[in-house]
């Protein structure tokens, strides 16, 4: 039996290597801080609402360039590598929009106006590539020194699916603790002034509800690189894919939120579905550990060799279909059962009483 399992899931035991130069790594970060001081001067500078079709058109630029970047990756480093940029890339999109659930919450728990949303999603969106960046290199390192890590990787994992699988968005990220020591803290104004961050009154500077909602969105940014990261790395050992896929997940976010901002509170399932494919990466991780073992305590420091290594076309299609099915799910339901809907609504609706004081 330990046999069959081994051979069912075993992968080449040819080790391929993804030949990453620094001048890449140079450009691809340089490309990257292009495309998002372009959104800035082009569409986020000049407060306004973006329209539908404006959201749309960028938002299929964006998803087909990361689409297109996959099939480079695929060409030209091998569909292995490509497989897993692929897997990388869904999830880190999946777990964005469940991200826009939460600002969408932050935002109106904060009230704020909807021509100043664009500038609060575009810092928010820079400071979770920053924070994903410093996460990934320093998973990066934990994986060359030490094999155990992906023991603690795959526990972190599935305590983290089974929080999402019963969490619910219902908490208010506005007037949580968090939020409440930062009040504490800075003078704050109980108005916003246009879209600027601090505010002079009577000689004295107070920081304005605007930036409340920035350091919040900054705090959320944190909380989700910690399950983000080490779920990619549950698909592939290589920071240049992890950095893309997390990059290519984060452009395009903004359109996405004004583009199917009603349709997230319709998808009633995405917890659950994204709490399945968290718990299928931790146990990868958790087969992977065991695999390469060197624990002295574990098997006497020795792979265990039955332990099966899930190739990255069983996650690719495993994660796809585990998307699939909770958006279809979550749309049936909510077509059949609009109160649902409805309730949802009322709760993200309702501006929180906000006490900036």
């Amino acid at each position: 039996m330990e046999k069959t399992l081994a051979l069912l899931f075993a992968t080449p035991t040819l080790e391929l290597l993804l030949e990453i130069t620094p001048l890449i790594w140079i450009i691809t970060i340089a490309v990257t801080i292009a495309f998002f001081v372009y959104e800035f001067f082009a569409h986020v500078r000049t407060p306004h609402e973006p329209t539908i079709a404006e959201s749309a058109r960028w938002s299929i630029f964006y998803i087909s360039l990361a689409l297109l970047f996959g099939v480079g990756i695929g060409v030209f480093s091998g569909w292995t590598f490509g497989g897993e940029y692929f897997a990388g890339y869904l999830t880190e999109k999946a777990l964005s929009i469940d991200n826009l659930f939460v600002f969408l919450i932050v935002m109106t728990g904060f009230a704020v106006p909807k021509i100043y949303q664009q500038k609060v999603l575009m810092i928010g969106i820079v400071i979770a590539l920053i924070l994903r960046g410093i996460f990934i290199a320093v998973g990066a390192t934990l994986i060359e020194n030490f094999s155990w890590i992906f023991y603690l990787f795959g526990a972190l994992l599935l305590v983290l699916a089974y929080r999402q699988a019963f969490s619910s968005h219902e908490s208010d990220p506005a007037n949580g603790r968090f939020m409440t020591f930062v009040r504490r803290h800075l003078p704050v104004s109980d108005e916003y002034n246009k879209d600027r961050l601090t505010v002079v009154k009577n000689g004295k500077r107070f920081v304005t509800p605007m930036l409340l909602t920035i350091i919040a969105i900054g705090f959320i940014d944190l909380v989700f690189a910690v399950d983000s990261i080490p779920a990619i790395y549950g698909l592939t050992d290589e920071a240049y894919i992890v950095f893309t896929a997390n990059a290519f997940a984060l452009m395009g976010l903004r359109q996405l939120y004004f583009l199917i901002g009603g349709l997230l509170e319709r998808l009633v399932y995405l917890a659950q579905g994204l709490a399945v494919i968290l718990a299928f990466i931790g146990v990868k991780l958790v087969f992977h550990a065991l695999h390469v073992n060197e624990l002295p305590f574990v098997n006497g420091g020795e792979p265990v060799l039955w332990a099966p290594e899930i190739p990255i076309w069983f996650s690719l299609l495993f994660i796809g279909a585990t998307i699939a099915v909770a958006t279809v799910a979550s749309l049936m339901k909510t077509r059949r059962d609009p109160a649902s809907v409805s309730s949802s609504t009322d709760t993200i609706a309702t501006p929180t009483n906000k006490e900036h004081s």
